[in-house]
């Protein structure tokens, strides 16, 4: 009987440490679409849902209150011969140390996700083949959300993670789907968003990420007034980006995450002076001026 209760403890310890990186809610919503049976689209929702939580994109070993938490909005505008036009929304978070905030990393929201859909088909993930839009978004989005949790724990540890993401993009490309491809027109799709995170001229961003998180947050609750000095020692690190490239996707992607937080975490608690984050803040990011002018 002991020796039964050992084997079964040992299995539960050894599915703990292969655990999943990922703790991701999916939602769908289909109101525009009326000419199908909602059924498919239930279907697939519980599908993605599976696929991101049971899939291991990486070989690291995370516990259960490892896992990151994220959410994917997947927001239906055609169905059609089970060809789906949507959008969808990518968020991600990272819990703070020391307390029971979650700190928003990823805000994305990607208007140009087309993909052809069979329901009940296979959802196997494979970084080094197309055979799937939607598998490769999903693979793509999830292998960014990997990579810079990453980074906020260890300076551009993130790196190999976002390479995959690379790789996806690459193997996409020749599909014929738009999003992909820098030809596309647009320079904020799926293409401009990978090669700015491993462009040299955008490490900043990524830099900015460890400092705001692991020197900056993770010590609020030790010393407030030298994490807020970190955070802000932080977005001027990104606003070196916009020396070289004013207005960048990158930049706008800090903020859409960061904004709100932002305006908290320099609106509460011990007081500073706020005329230099200010000018930072307006002279970097001015779309949020509305929200900058709220910190006292």
């Amino acid at each position: 009987m002991k020796k039964s209760t050992l084997i079964i403890a040992l299995f539960f310890i050894a599915l703990s440490s292969i655990a999943q990186e990922l703790k991701c809610s999916v939602s769908l919503n289909y109101d525009r679409v009326t000419n199908v049976n909602v059924q498919i689209f239930k279907t697939l929702q519980t599908q993605m849902t599976e696929f991101l939580n049971n899939t291991k994109f990486t070989n690291d070993s995370y516990e259960q209150n490892e896992k990151i938490e994220c959410s994917f909005f997947l927001n239906i505008a055609s169905f059609d011969s089970n060809n789906i036009k949507a959008s969808l929304q990518i968020q991600s978070s990272r819990p703070i140390f020391n307390s029971s905030y979650s700190s928003p990393i990823l805000n994305l929201n990607d208007t140009n996700v087309d993909f052809r859909y069979i329901e009940y088909e296979n959802f196997l993930y494979d970084p080094n083949s197309f055979s799937s839009n939607l598998i490769s978004i999903l693979s793509y989005y999830s292998n960014i959300i990997i990579g810079l949790d990453k980074d906020t724990f260890s300076e551009l540890s993130g790196t190999k993670e976002l390479e995959v993401a690379s790789n996806i993009m690459g193997l996409a490309q020749s599909s014929g789907y738009s999003g992909w491809s820098q030809s596309d027109n647009k320079n904020n799709n799926r293409y401009f968003i990978i090669s700015d995170m491993l462009s040299s001229t955008y490490t900043p961003y990524r830099n900015a990420l460890y400092f705001y998180h692991l020197k900056g947050l993770d010590v609020m609750s030790d010393d407030q007034k030298l994490a807020k000095q970190t955070i802000l020692e932080a977005i001027k690190t990104v606003s070196q980006i916009n020396k070289v490239r004013p207005n960048s996707l990158l930049t706008r992607t800090f903020f859409d995450s960061k904004a709100d937080e932002i305006v908290g975490i320099f609106s509460g608690g011990t007081k500073m002076p706020n005329v230099e984050l200010l000018e930072v803040l307006n002279r970097i990011s001015p779309l949020n001026s509305s929200k900058w002018n709220t910190i006292r």
